[in-house]
């Protein structure tokens, strides 16, 4: 039984012949017969009665229409869905990102996305980069905006911006100069997304810098989000690493007990557009990477243009 089978067999029932069927689909007539007489002889029943030059439904046909109008109308939404995702009128736009994108243009990306595309729904998941990434290449995902580095087996990885990351501390004492992995290692750090450990970008990059140099890297605490390591640091109970992206987006939020430093060996966050390897990507999500590449980079400029490098303690 195919779906033509079925479209011609209703347009009979309803026409009334074969002929006016047939006129009505633009076919020859022994076609559309043809098909007919074959889903008869698939179902073991006849769907017509011949009377004179036209045909009668049999108690069979009448049986299998509306299972016939409502396998061709599933077909219709199925067509119409996809042509409404094709032309960002309809769907879902699903897109992993990074765990701190909230400091980032991430409200605008999605205020911007529905202001153009109002029926499209969006959905932002991911907690951590290693996360997203599992998820893109599992399929799960089409696409993310991530941090480096992470396992890019099977993935197509396109860097967009970085970010540096700062040494915050409310103890001025340890920022009297830029950081070396060495003050890092005698410090009382505190370090976040406790739950992915060495999955997480930062945390791989110090202990890949500590491997190099011989020392170890021990926080005194550790939290999954930047807030409450900004919050602990001020309070003095420990020193956080924190990207200048977040305190340019938390502002006066942060606390004025609060100074900072670079690292000697600059530290940063490379952000990364991922998709799996070879996919073709849809229309919803290319809009959305557009838009996001664009917010990162105008907020790689303001960065590039806040200064000082150097942070003092109620400064």
């Amino acid at each position: 039984m195919t779906l033509q089978q079925l479209e011609y067999f209703l347009a009979a029932l309803e026409e009334g012949s074969f002929t006016a069927a047939a006129e009505r689909l633009l076919l020859a007539q022994p076609s559309l017969s043809e098909q007919v007489r074959r889903l008869e002889a698939e179902l073991g029943v006849a769907l017509f009665a011949r009377v004179g030059r036209g045909i009668k439904p049999t108690a069979a046909a009448e049986a299998l229409r509306p299972h016939a109008e409502a396998a061709l109308s599933a077909v219709e939404h199925a067509r119409e869905a996809v042509v409404a995702q094709r032309e960002l009128q309809g769907g879902i736009a699903t897109f992993g990102t990074f765990g701190t994108a909230r400091w980032y243009p991430g409200t605008q990306i999605v205020m911007a996305f529905r202001r153009r595309h109002p029926k499209v729904r969006v959905r932002l998941v991911g907690q951590n980069s290693s996360e997203v990434a599992a998820a893109v290449r599992a399929g799960d995902l089409e696409a993310g905006l991530i941090a480096l580095p992470i396992d890019d087996t099977g993935l197509e990885v396109r860097p967009i911006m970085q970010d540096e990351i700062v040494y915050l501390s409310a103890d001025a004492a340890r920022l009297r100069h830029p950081v070396t992995i060495e003050d890092l290692a005698a410090a009382p750090l505190i370090l976040t997304d406790a739950s992915y450990g060495l999955e997480d970008p930062t945390r791989r990059q110090l202990y890949e810098l500590a491997q190099r140099e011989g020392v170890k890297i021990e926080p005194a605490i550790d939290v999954e989000d930047v807030e409450t390591a900004i919050e602990l640091a001020s309070r003095g109970m420990g020193d956080a690493l924190v990207a200048r992206g977040v305190l340019l987006s938390l502002g006066r939020r942060v606390p004025r007990r609060l100074g900072w430093v670079p690292f000697a060996e600059p530290l940063h966050d490379t952000f990364a557009f991922i998709n799996r390897r070879g996919a073709r990507l849809s229309p919803a999500a290319r809009e959305f990477m557009a838009l996001a590449e664009e917010g990162m980079q105008a907020m790689a400029r303001e960065l590039g243009t806040t200064p000082p490098r150097q942070h003092p303690p109620g400064g």
